[in-house]
């Protein structure tokens, strides 16, 4: 038991020693953002904090925002010829090109996939981007 606590002590006492130095680090600015994990490659708003997307004012932004600087594709190469095109101008044929590949998507390819069609210049049809809206906010409500 008492080894327990002598463990517990030191794991706290290291805590407050890393959150000091992390403190003094900010107020030097000095501290770096992180490289790695899911908010690394996010960019921070005017006010320097970092839109996580599970806010009804950011969500359209962080969703169709290009936070990553490559486009990934998820077997959808044949979406590039729609470049250029305002989201109005589809036919419903076209439409259903793009909602096969949003139904098809797994639930946590959606987002990834919606900053991918935007950083690849391609607006969706608007039918489907407010579908696309509908399901990012089902599963962040979740």
């Amino acid at each position: 038991m008492a080894g327990a606590l002598i463990i517990l002590a030191a794991l706290v006492v290291t805590g407050i020693v890393l959150y000091l130095f992390h403190r003094r680090d900010v107020r030097r600015g000095t501290a770096q953002a992180p490289t790695r994990g899911p908010m690394a490659d996010v960019p921070a708003g005017d006010d320097g904090e970092v839109c996580c997307g599970m806010h009804a004012t950011c969500e359209k932004d962080s969703l169709l925002a290009a936070v990553s600087g490559r486009a990934e594709y998820f077997d959808d190469e044949e979406l590039d010829r729609f470049a250029g095109r305002k989201g109005n101008e589809y036919n419903s044929e076209e439409t259903e090109e793009f909602r096969d590949v949003l139904l098809t998507l797994m639930p946590e390819d959606v987002a990834p996939w919606a900053r991918s069609i935007q950083l690849r210049g391609i607006e969706l049809p608007d039918e489907v981007r407010d579908e696309l809206l509908m399901i990012v906010g089902e599963g962040r409500s979740k």
